[in-house]
């Protein structure tokens, strides 16, 4: 039987680049900013999730991708436009490109399964 998904997941992926002022701080200020700034924008919107990745090895473009993921793109809008007025906001990040998707679209306007998530063995 084919399973529609009735919650849609809307994931934005979010390129970012960090700045010669983010690297001239030291990792103890970073920490602090990001607790003292971030984490209570982050806990006010608790229907999205946010994942950190570090890519400035294998990218030139950007430096880390911020992946968002909720079923309330609403919430998503007022965090960011809450991240806008940090210094996260271009000035310690340059915002190089948010890619939107939404994961298994085709399953769902096709009216099909999904294909399998691979797992490791």
């Amino acid at each position: 039987m084919t399973t529609i998904s009735k919650d849609l997941k809307h994931t934005f992926f979010m390129l970012v680049k960090t700045t010669a002022i983010w690297l001239q701080i030291s990792p103890q200020e970073r920490f602090a900013f990001l607790e003292k700034t971030i984490s209570p924008i982050l806990k006010k919107h608790p229907s999205v999730r946010m994942r950190f990745f570090d890519s400035e090895a294998f990218s030139g473009r950007f430096t880390d991708v911020l992946m968002w993921e909720t079923a309330e793109i609403q919430e998503y809008q007022f965090l960011v436009e809450q991240l806008r007025e940090t210094l996260f906001w271009g000035t310690y990040f340059e915002i190089v490109e948010i890619v939107p998707a939404i994961e298994n679209a085709y399953a769902n306007y096709y009216k099909v399964d999904p294909l399998p998530i691979s797992q490791s063995s």
